[in-house]
């Protein structure tokens, strides 16, 4: 293999895949990327076997082929080189030459052919969505979702994709068990052919990590999306990004939302979040614990701490029912408030225990839930 690419055109490819790559060392080739030498160009691929990524990348091929080589070893050599053109020449032993003006590199690596192999793809069935609102669903309900919790089904987001109407809608829902966030939008046209259909996967927290990464990025062209029996697939501009379903019953999130309630309370957004990161610094514990209180026009927060002392805030708000104090782990309410976008939002919660609804009139199609804690 004999390729020459443009530095910054291998740098944006081996950023992308860096997030994909296995960072424990179970087998060593996954800690790989596949570089393939092809006529068009070359393809730089990863894979963990749960999640792939696959990309296409200008360059002039002197040699078609491939090797295998280290993803972070490879993106550290390649960022510190300065812009122009860099030569990669794969030889024998899979020993690698990677040439840049006068700096001259030979790492090893490892056969191609013994590189997992990604999932054949077919076009057709994919449906194209806007890239913005896409987004916006992860950023909505990312945070929620578990990490490495016990019940392995927590660890990924449900995404339900229904086409009816003259429209697609898509929604998202991730929980931890601790908090809940539900988001939806319309974001595209089914094709006029289609039957109303409703499509239910869930997909690993990481599969989702990468769509936004991806969706960041920007560029031209809507995404893609698609799912089979047990796999996602995500296009975008040239990219495919794959990941394996989680198999599994994903918990009827419906029945934890309240209905609505007289007992709201409607605060300032940013106020609201600037006490409650002044307020949680004394709080006691690694349950972050603040206790709120509800009055008619105003919300107090208060924390304490047996060994730092105790904090105390008080702040207008719009509230009419009973005094009611609750408390929250405050680190829980702060992730929430980090991904409105409103001015004011409301928080709705029928008695001290029971599950605290917060919502924001800018987004109608958001929906949060936070469970107290006793205090």
């Amino acid at each position: 293999m004999k390729v020459r690419i443009g530095r910054d055109e291998l740098l944006t490819g081996l950023q992308r895949v860096q997030g994909v790559v296995e960072k424990r060392n179970t087998m060593p080739i996954l800690s790989n990327i596949l570089l393939e030498a092809k006529q068009e160009g070359t393809e730089i691929i990863a894979t963990d076997l749960e999640i792939g990524m696959r990309g296409l990348y200008k360059a002039t091929v002197q040699k078609t082929g491939g090797i295998t080589l280290s993803a972070r070893k490879l993106y550290e050599i390649i960022k510190e080189l300065p812009s122009g053109d860099i030569e990669i020449t794969s030889g024998e032993n899979n020993w690698t030459s990677i040439q840049a003006g006068k700096s001259q590199f030979k790492i090893v690596g490892l056969p191609s052919a013994d590189y997992p192999a990604l999932p054949t793809i077919e076009r057709e069935g994919l449906i194209p969505l806007s890239g913005a609102g896409l987004l916006e669903l992860i950023r909505k309900t990312l945070f929620a979702a578990g990490d490495n919790d016990a019940r392995y089904i927590l660890n990924g987001l449900l995404v339900t994709l229904i086409s009816a109407d003259r429209k697609t809608t898509l929604r998202l829902v991730g929980t931890d068990g601790h908090r809940l966030a539900v988001a939806e939008q319309d974001l595209g046209k089914p094709e006029s052919k289609s039957v109303p259909q409703e499509i239910k996967a869930i997909i690993p927290k990481k599969a989702a990590h990468e769509m936004r990464r991806l969706l960041e990025e920007g560029g031209d062209g809507e995404p893609l999306i698609g799912f089979t029996k047990n796999l996602m697939i995500f296009r975008k501009s040239g990219l495919l990004l794959t990941s394996r379903l989680m198999e599994g019953n994903y918990p009827n999130y419906q029945q934890v939302i309240p209905k609505e309630s007289n007992r709201r309370i409607n605060v300032n957004r940013l106020e609201l979040e600037s006490a409650l990161r002044r307020v949680s610094v004394l709080s006691r514990d690694k349950a972050n614990a603040v206790k709120l209180s509800f009055a008619p026009g105003r919300l107090s927060l208060f924390s304490s701490s047996p060994d730092y002392g105790e904090a105390t805030e008080d702040l207008p708000a719009r509230y009419e029912g009973e005094a009611l104090n609750t408390g929250f782990n405050a680190r829980y309410l702060l992730d929430v408030l980090g991904v409105m976008d409103g001015e004011t939002l409301s928080l709705q919660m029928d008695n001290p225990l029971s599950p605290c609804l917060i919502q924001e009139a800018e987004s109608p199609g958001f929906k949060c839930v936070v469970m107290p804690i006793k205090i």
